[in-house]
């Protein structure tokens, strides 16, 4: 269950369709938009829809997310035909006030594991090492279908490997995340919760973590929040195609910037500066998202972008999220105490 918070106060807007038992509801006497998700209400595409909640700048939201399989695969045995749909999405979120240009900021402040186990699996044509039809190659068997179950210990915060070929097992700590979060795209489009882009989406992106705040443009009136995809833990690239996949419970801020727009995710905290970029091949992802960070780093801190382009080659970090979606992700970062001190407020 999640931790008990501090609350602020909103305001809850009742949307104008019927609400069922599983729709948005404010909390009596707690100023809390609570949602719950089920099978029924997710969404498969990031895109114009009717929203399940009207949220305020400045409310929270306490809402769950399913597992990428809709929480379909539950025990050795069960098969991907029991799937109904790619990383279900809880949404969207009308965030009131939200117009094209502005940028909506995602206070990430927390995030529980829903459950006792994860899932990992491949299948095939799928994964960063798997033939594929866009990288084909002669004479490779298709790999089979295969899935690994993860126990879960919250007290230790780990979560175990089990080998299915030889009785190997080992742990490894639990960083749980939101694959996906992202708003409606730009242009009328609607894209797939397996696509990552520039309003967000699925980035597998650790950084998607408590502590941290995302930055997205707004494309439409209400900007449209999703979120889904829940990782208990993932290794960089997530290379198998899977993580650690989890239902989840997240806990989220929302905050407006007028009249600005990031045009590509953006990532913050205490210590850092992140930007991401998506697209395929990786070495176009890298370059926008060090061209991101260095428009980043000379429209708040003063640096000339030459400046801003030599001390990233000195002290960035690059960080490949994943490496198997339509496109790639990569973040590209920099801590702030190589930073002069910030002259402008929000992200532009």
């Amino acid at each position: 269950m999640p931790r008990k918070w501090p609350y602020v106060l909103l305001s809850f807007v009742v949307p104008s369709f019927a609400l069922t038992q599983s729709a948005a509801q404010q909390s009596s006497g707690k100023d809390v938009v609570q949602y719950h998700a089920t099978i029924d209400n997710v969404k498969y595409v990031f895109g114009v829809a009717p929203p399940v909640a009207h949220v305020k700048p400045g409310n929270i939201l306490e809402a769950n997310s399913l597992d990428c399989f809709g929480n379909a695969l539950q025990k050795p045995g069960d098969t991907m035909s029991l799937v109904k749909g790619d990383n279900p999405l809880t949404g969207p979120f009308y965030i009131d006030g939200a117009e094209s240009g502005d940028t909506l900021v995602i206070h990430i402040l927390d995030l529980q594991v829903d459950g006792k186990q994860g899932v990992g699996t491949f299948s095939p044509g799928f994964g960063a090492v798997n033939s594929t039809h866009y990288t084909p190659v002669l004479e490779t068997k298709p790999l089979p279908e295969r899935m690994w179950f993860y126990p879960i210990d919250k007290e230790k915060n780990t979560a175990t490997f089990q080998a299915l070929d030889s009785d190997f097992k080992v742990s490894f700590p639990l960083h749980p995340f939101l694959g996906c979060i992202g708003v409606a795209p730009a242009n009328g489009e609607a894209r797939s919760s397996i696509v990552p882009a520039e309003f967000g989406g699925n980035m597998d992106a650790p950084e998607v973590s408590a502590g941290n705040t995302l930055y997205l443009p707004v494309n439409v009136p209400g900007a449209l929040f999703y979120f889904g995809d829940g990782h208990a833990a993932m290794g960089d690239g997530e290379v198998a195609g899977s993580a650690v996949e989890v239902p989840m419970r997240a806990r989220l801020q929302f905050e407006l910037v007028k009249g600005k727009s990031t045009g590509w995710p953006r990532f913050e905290n205490d210590k850092e500066i992140m930007a991401a970029g998506v697209y395929r091949p990786a070495d176009d992802a890298l370059r926008i998202a060090v061209t991101e960070l260095i428009h980043w780093m000379h429209a708040d801190y003063s640096l000339s972008e030459l400046d801003a382009y030599e001390l990233l080659s000195k002290v960035a970090k690059i960080h490949l999220t994943e490496m198997v979606d339509p496109n790639y992700v990569v973040i590209a970062s920099i801590e702030k105490k190589y930073l002069p001190p910030k002259k402008a407020s929000g992200p532009r």
